[in-house]
């Protein structure tokens, strides 16, 4: 039965902060300082009011946004309770969703939702493939609309937190929680990654120590996305032989048509079939989102391949108060070796650079998370991050993120696995359950599940490389 919708509230919820709580919350902190794994999720107190000077100012604070009334209501699945209602977020009024099975095993699994827009509507949804399988394994869920659109991953994080929080009062004094996951796709893949990362544990309004992450499809590797992006459209001009040579781009509606004529034969017909020109874009693109792997050449041929959101003023979306792309370092490559010949050093020599600065524009802030939280590779509980070989959000996060795990020590506690797809988030229901079991397994009992290499060149451009865990073969590619 489906529960009415507790009453709206205008108060953050919070636990009480009483004598047994504050006892509560030293033994957690004293097991915290002993490397010893928190059980369940623990809340401190706001950061104290400091004298660093106030977060810069940026376009989104001024924004607003609002849940439809009359949402965000839903049916519970058979042998459940669905509650639903709003709450206060840090950016204003948010929506949330809790499932609860008739036989909770007391694991709840907070479930982060990808890139909404840049509207004013907020919206709940569910964790979609796995909501059956948590349901019928006895796992609660929740979902937060989060209190902003926009790529506002500082909103997810801690509104998804302080509804993890409020599980007792919004399921009407159920018992708390045991134990918290944390799972998302795309946006939300970088939500559950940052949820866990230590300076988000360090910095967060509203702290919860998750026990274990499954980001999928993510953008693991934060503002090296924005980078990428940026990297290979002003290529495509540079190519084109409409090279860019100011920022932010303010022309874009005027160089894409010259640029898929110069590049296409006929972009419109077939997007396989390259000029001269092209073909170097085709290799550049290849090396810049990952480098030679299965279905790059198929999915190349089938799907766009520009998106105006990657053009300026690289400050994502207004989220930061300037610009934070930086292509300085960026290295193109024009033909399949990855040696550099004489035209591809004169290339990278011509190329128009962005030289934004991701830190300055997103520092640390006395009021929670950074406006964009990072995601540095520093974790200490279970993760499985799982990606598709595709170009949107590329496959170049996966490899950036096992590099950041391995140089701040946290490679152990991470686990890749590779989708056979061409395709944004193309995991199978099957898929992210295997990921989900596989993750729980590792997380109660210490089974440290099996994964993909995704930094070794040759593993990575085998052909049955991500035969191991692509459980559907997909169209138009090849099987294992």
């Amino acid at each position: 039965m489906t529960k009415a919708a507790p009453m709206k509230t205008n108060a953050t919820p919070t636990l009480k902060l009483g004598l047994a709580w504050r006892s509560a919350f030293l033994a957690g902190f004293l097991l915290a300082a002993c490397s010893e794994p928190l059980p369940t999720p623990v809340e401190l107190l706001p950061p104290p009011v400091s004298d660093d000077p106030p977060p810069p100012s940026r376009p989104h604070d001024t924004r607003t946004f609002f849940v439809p009334e009359g949402q965000p209501t839903f049916t519970a699945l058979a042998g459940a309770t669905a509650y639903h209602g709003t709450y206060q977020g840090i950016q204003g009024e948010a929506g949330y969703r809790i499932e609860v099975p008739d036989n909770w095993n007391g694991v709840l699994v907070m479930y982060a939702h990808g890139f909404r827009g840049n509207g004013d509507e907020l919206s709940v949804g569910t964790p979609g493939r796995l909501r059956t399988h948590l349901i019928a394994s006895g796992y609660a869920w929740a979902a937060s609309s989060y209190s902003a659109n926009y790529y506002d991953v500082r909103a997810g994080v801690e509104d998804t937190n302080a509804l993890a929080l409020a599980f007792e009062e919004f399921t009407q004094n159920r018992a708390r929680p045991t134990k918290y996951y944390i799972a998302g796709v795309s946006m939300g893949g970088h939500i559950a990654g940052a949820a866990v990362e230590r300076e988000t544990l360090d910095t967060s309004l509203y702290r919860v120590r998750y026990a274990a992450a499954l980001p999928m499809c993510g953008v693991m590797a934060d503002n090296e996305f924005l980078n990428y992006g940026h990297a290979y459209h002003i290529a495509a001009s540079e190519l084109a032989e409409m090279p860019v040579q100011s920022y932010p781009i303010t022309d874009w509606d005027t160089r894409l048509p010259a640029i898929k004529e110069a590049l296409w034969v006929d972009y419109d017909a077939d997007l396989g079939v390259m000029t001269q020109q092209g073909e170097k874009f085709r290799n550049l693109l290849m090396h810049l989102s990952g480098g030679p792997r299965p279905t790059f050449f198929f999915g190349f041929a089938t799907l766009g391949h520009f998106s105006a959101s990657h053009q300026g003023p690289g400050d994502w979306g207004g989220i930061l108060g300037g610009v934070s792309v930086n292509t300085t370092d960026i290295v193109y490559q024009l033909d399949e070796d990855t040696g550099m010949s004489p035209e591809e050093v004169a290339f990278n020599a011509a190329i128009f650079r962005v030289q934004g600065d991701f830190l300055t524009h997103n520092p640390r802030r006395s009021d929670g998370v950074r406006a964009m939280p990072l995601i540095e590779g520093r974790f200490d509980v279970p993760v499985i991050s799982v990606h598709t070989l595709e170009r949107g959000v590329p496959f170049l996060m996966e490899q950036i993120y096992a590099e950041r795990a391995a140089a701040n020590g946290s490679s152990h506690w991470l686990v890749q696995r590779v989708i056979r797809s061409p395709l944004h988030c193309d995991i199978t229901a099957e898929e992210r359950i295997a990921a989900f079991d596989a993750l729980v397994e590792w997380e109660e009992n210490g089974v440290v599940p099996g994964g993909d290499d995704v930094l070794d060149p040759e593993v990575v451009a085998d052909p049955q490389y991500g035969c191991g865990f692509t459980l559907v073969t997909r169209a138009g590619v090849a099987g294992c």
